[in-house]
């Protein structure tokens, strides 16, 4: 058995599916709330 065999199974493939999106709404939400703002302040003070 190799490695891609153990971890074929639609639960291994639903828990990494998961922890992208996740990964990824926290990625949106962290340049949403601090790289936005922190781009309009810069071009608003400068």
């Amino acid at each position: 058995m190799n490695a891609r065999e153990q971890f074929d199974h639609p639960a291994w493939v639903t828990a990494a599916a998961t922890l992208v999106s996740y990964g990824l709404i926290l990625l949106f939400m962290f340049v949403l709330l601090f790289v936005v703002p922190y781009l309009v302040y810069t071009s608003v003070v400068a």
